[in-house]
């Protein structure tokens, strides 16, 4: 089976499992329109459409392999933030909180920003402010992430966070509200499974923070560019995604240490806003 064989193939699974498409698409998360598409061959489906589609057709571990090997052939796949925007922000929530639901390890670098999952409500309102979205949709994709949060309280799961210490003092929001996110991140990091790391900027580094990404399972990368999200599915490349998340992980502070560090930098948000 090659890759312009997939869509007939994923097609054919599904008539055999006797679901309709309207109740395979709404369980992998997507648009019937986008599922038929994919079957009929007018769109090549990234490795998540794959997974999700084949996860709601409860397919073998060994069908799931096969399928799903075709389509890491395509390597790396890129999805315009303007196409996001077109489909829905909240709806591209929605497939994320999927992909979170079904994985067991996270690693998450992060040198920009505080990683969604640990947002607090007013920063991630500053966040999804940027992309010019109306209140209506502004206000289902906060709920939606604020969903996907809930994945931090599954302790069966591996969730690891390295952020550097520039994000912690990246003015979003007030003082006062960066001084409460940093409290719920000190908070975050006593839960069991959950693994917060800071990169201190007075630790020597051999290697240099290019850009967040999230690896999922060692099975799959996502990466943010200013235009685009980025999949990667080779695993020669997870790997060297996997190399620097740990290459970060060893100079980073963690524990009492790290919880330390963050509430010292905290407490001079909190005597900022007294002096305001």
């Amino acid at each position: 089976m090659n890759k312009t064989e997939l869509g007939a193939a994923l097609r054919a699974l599904r008539q055999a499992s006797g679901k309709e498409a309207k109740a395979v698409a709404r369980s992998a998360v997507m648009s019937a329109a986008k599922l038929s598409k994919i079957e009929n061959g007018r769109v090549v489906p990234g490795v998540a459409d794959v997974e999700r589609i084949l996860s709601a057709l409860a397919v073998s571990e060994e069908v799931k392999a096969e399928y799903l090997s075709v389509a890491r052939a395509q390597a790396t796949e890129a999805t315009a933030w303007r196409l996001v925007r077109r489909m829905g922000v909240h709806k591209a929530q929605q497939q994320t909180l999927a992909l979170e639901s079904r994985m067991q390890l996270l690693r998450l670098f992060q040198p920009a920003l505080i990683p969604g999952l640990l947002q607090t409500p007013e920063y991630i309102r500053a966040v999804l402010s940027r992309h010019n979205l109306g209140e209506d949709v502004l206000m289902q994709t906060m709920r939606t992430r604020i969903d996907r949060q809930q994945v931090l309280y599954d302790s069966t799961k591996d969730l690891r966070f390295i952020v550097t210490e520039p994000v912690l003092r990246w003015r979003i929001v007030s003082t006062s509200r960066m001084a409460e996110q940093l409290d719920r991140i000190i908070s975050l990091s006593r839960l069991p499974g959950i693994d917060v790391r800071v990169v201190p900027l007075s630790a020597r580094q051999t290697d240099v923070a290019n850009h967040a990404f999230v690896i999922r399972d060692d099975k799959t990368v996502a990466v943010e560019t200013i235009h685009a999200e980025v999949t990667v599915t080779d695993p020669r490349d997870v790997s060297l995604y996997i190399r620097k998340f740990e290459g970060f992980s060893s100079t980073a502070l963690y524990g009492d240490e790290m919880r330390a560090m963050v509430a010292n930098i905290r407490d001079e948000f909190l005597r900022e806003r007294e002096t305001v």
